[in-house]
């Protein structure tokens, strides 16, 4: 919903960076006819500058939600705007890192950063200039020769993140971006991806399934209930900013977290037992 404001006697239109409005989608089932309602008549607003996620069971519709936003996936019913514009396709306003980075094996680093802004139509000078900015905010300079065969789960994923942000979107939509890889190497990558948001203050809509993480990263977490995906809550994340991993010993944190997973459980009416990975 945009907001009014006036300025020297001029009203101007303050739209949200991302809004969706009463979304739902459906699935029909080729054989059979059957329609699956995979989420149903969700809305929100997201801020410029704003990180949101999504948290929720696994097969709830939170990546469906996110490939709606992204333009992949066709709605059933509802609307989704970018400043105030419609999307019904992809566009350069939204870029996605998906759970598997998918480099084009063929290409070295440098190049699967331009590969983007190349079938964006954008100039040549301006397309090495932007990946090699992003490969620095990343720590991929290094690797601007390797080939993805050389780099790790880690490092793949890192070029992965560069080339959507060398797109320079409007909105990064991130799917479970560090759920391929170990434990150590998430907590590391959820670190610099902090950092990155510091730096490019980016609007960030984010599907994870791992609770610690969401309160880590974000300014509001988002919790669906189990299929068809509906809001249950809203919960706001105030820890302070800038933030580290070290902010997971604030008894805020935990407090966060376990209400997260309170949500979650009542969307199954039973009690989920919390994981802490090692």
């Amino acid at each position: 919903m945009a907001v009014l404001a006036i300025k020297d006697n001029v009203a101007i239109n303050h739209f949200p960076k991302l809004s969706v409005d009463q979304l739902s989608i459906s699935y029909e089932d080729k054989k059979t006819g059957d329609i699956t309602e995979a989420v149903k008549e969700v809305s929100l607003d997201i801020q410029t500058g704003e990180f949101v996620t999504i948290v929720g069971l696994s097969g709830c519709g939170k990546s469906s939600f996110l490939n709606a936003v992204a333009g992949l996936l066709n709605s059933s019913n509802g609307t989704i705007k970018v400043d105030g514009k419609k999307v019904t396709q992809p566009g350069p306003d939204r870029a996605v890192v998906f759970q598997k980075a998918s480099l084009l094996p063929w290409r070295t680093t440098l190049k699967n950063i331009v590969y983007g802004l190349e079938i964006s139509g954008i100039p040549k000078d301006e397309a090495l200039q932007r990946a090699k900015k992003y490969m620095k905010m990343t720590q991929l300079e290094s690797y601007e020769d390797f080939y993805p065969a050389a780099l790790s789960g880690g490092m793949q994923q890192r070029v992965n993140l560069a080339r959507a942000l060398a797109c320079e979107p409007e909105v990064l939509l991130m799917d479970e971006p560090f759920s391929a890889l170990d434990a150590i190497t998430r907590e590391v990558l959820q670190n610099e991806l902090l950092l990155l948001w510091e730096k490019t203050k980016k609007t960030v809509l984010m599907v994870t399934h791992q609770i610690d993480e969401a309160v880590l990263l974000s300014d509001r977490v988002i919790v669906f209930s189990a299929r068809p995906a509906t809001i249950m809550k809203e919960i706001k994340i105030n820890l302070p900013r800038p933030r580290t991993s070290e902010v997971k010993n604030n008894k805020l944190f935990d407090h966060l977290t376990q209400q997260i997973w309170n949500e979650i459980n009542k969307s199954v009416g039973k009690k989920v037992e919390l994981e802490y990975e090692i």
